[in-house]
C-alpha cells in the first residue's frame, strides 16, 4: 500500500500526543485514590468502578481518529483489473527436436494440447494468433477471436529443421503491429508467448528480437520446454537436444516478460494457465481511502453506543 498524500500522516503525531496526555491524566488520578484511609468503609460506600471499560471509549476514539487521518492521506493499493482487449501471439517451436519423447507422448504433441487449453481459457474478446518457427517463422493464424481457427492452426503444426527463435519473435511482433494498425492509437496491448526446446540456430538473433520487442513495448514471455535428457534420432544416431534455458530467460528479461520452465506436459499446462492469468489482468493503483473512512465511522458508532450503555453519556 502507498499514500498519495503521505505528509498528511503527520497528523498522527497529534494523536500520539493526545494519547500521552490521557495516560498522564490517568496516572495522576490513581495517585489520589488512597487519600481516604478507611479502605473497608470506602469499598462499601463507593459505587462500582467500570475498571478497564472506562478506557475503552478513549481507545476507540483514538483509533477512529487514526483511521480518519490515514484515509485523509489518500491510501492507494494495487488492484487487479480484467483487461477488455489484448492481442496475444503464441509462437511455437516446431524444430525437429520437438519429436523427442522425454515429454509424453512427445514434445510437440504435449505442446499442442497445452496450447489449445491456453487459447480456450483466454477471454473471448482477446485476439490470438499463432506463429510456427523452425528454420524460418510463419504466421499460421493471424490475430483473431475465432478460437476454432486457432485450434485448427495448432493441430496443423508440423516439424521442420533448425530453430529460429529470433525470427519467431519478430514475426509475432509484425503480426501484432499489422493487426493494431487498424485501431491507430487505440490498438490493444500486445504480448508474445514463445515456447522453445532448443538453441537458436538460424535467422536473426534473440538479442535483436529483444531490442525490437522493447522498442515496440511488447513483452515476450518465454517457456523453456523439455529436459536435459531429450534425445532424437537421425539415421539411427542419437542426438541430444537439451533446452537452452538461459537464452530464453534473457529474452524474457530484456523485454519485460516472464520466464518459465516446463519439463512435463502437466507443468506446461500450468505455465500456460499462469501466463493466461497474468495476461488477462492489468494492475492499477486505486485509492482506498473510503475503506478507512467507513471503518472510522463504524468505530465512531461503536464508541458512542458502548459509552451510552456503560456510562449513560457520550464520550
Amino acid at each position: 500500500m502507498s499514500f498519495l498524500a503521505p505528509f498528511r500522516l503527520l497528523f498522527l503525531i497529534a494523536l500520539l500526543l493526545f494519547l500521552g496526555v490521557y495516560v498522564v491524566m490517568q496516572l495522576r488520578r490513581s495517585r489520589y485514590a488512597v487519600r481516604f484511609t478507611n479502605l473497608a468503609l470506602l469499598e462499601k460506600v463507593a459505587p462500582a468502578r467500570p475498571g478497564w471499560r472506562r478506557h475503552l471509549p478513549a481507545a476507540a476514539f483514538l483509533l477512529m481518529l487514526g483511521l480518519f487521518v490515514t484515509g485523509f492521506a489518500r491510501p492507494a493499493a494495487d488492484v487487479r483489473v480484467p483487461r477488455e482487449q489484448a492481442t496475444i501471439m503464441v509462437a511455437v517451436d516446431v524444430s525437429s527436436s520437438m519429436e523427442a519423447t522425454d515429454v509424453e507422448p512427445d514434445r510437440l504433441m504435449a505442446a499442442k494440447r497445452a496450447a489449445r487449453s491456453f487459447v480456450d481459457a483466454l477471454p473471448a474478446r482477446f485476439n490470438v494468433g499463432l506463429v510456427a518457427f523452425s528454420g524460418t517463422a510463419t504466421v499460421t493464424v493471424p490475430p483473431t477471436t475465432d478460437r476454432a481457427a486457432m485450434r485448427s492452426g495448432v493441430d496443423r503444426l508440423s516439424l521442420g529443421p533448425r530453430t529460429a527463435i529470433g525470427e519467431g519473435v519478430i514475426a509475432s511482433l509484425e503480426a501484432i503491429a499489422t493487426f493494431g494498425a487498424q485501431f491507430g492509437e487505440a490498438a490493444p496491448p500486445g504480448r508474445v508467448v514463445l515456447l522453445s526446446d532448443g538453441t537458436n540456430t538460424a535467422g536473426r538473433s534473440p538479442a535483436e528480437a529483444a531490442r525490437r520487442a522493447s522498442d515496440a513495448r511488447v513483452p515476450v514471455s518465454t517457456i523453456a520446454y523439455g529436459t536435459a535428457e531429450g534425445v532424437i534420432y537421425q539415421n539411427g544416431t542419437p542426438i541430444r537436444v537439451p533446452v537452452d534455458g538461459p537464452a530464453l530467460e534473457t529474452l524474457a528479461q530484456d523485454t519485460g516478460g516472464r520466464f518459465y520452465e516446463a519439463a512435463t506436459g502437466n507443468e506446461l499446462r500450468q505455465v500456460y494457465e499462469d501466463i493466461g492469468s497474468s495476461i488477462g489482468y492489468r494492475v492499477e493503483q486505486r485509492e482506498v481511502w473510503a475503506w478507512f473512512v467507513a471503518a472510522g465511522l463504524i468505530l465512531a458508532c461503536a464508541t458512542a453506543g458502548t459509552s451510552l450503555l456503560w456510562f449513560s453519556r457520550l464520550p
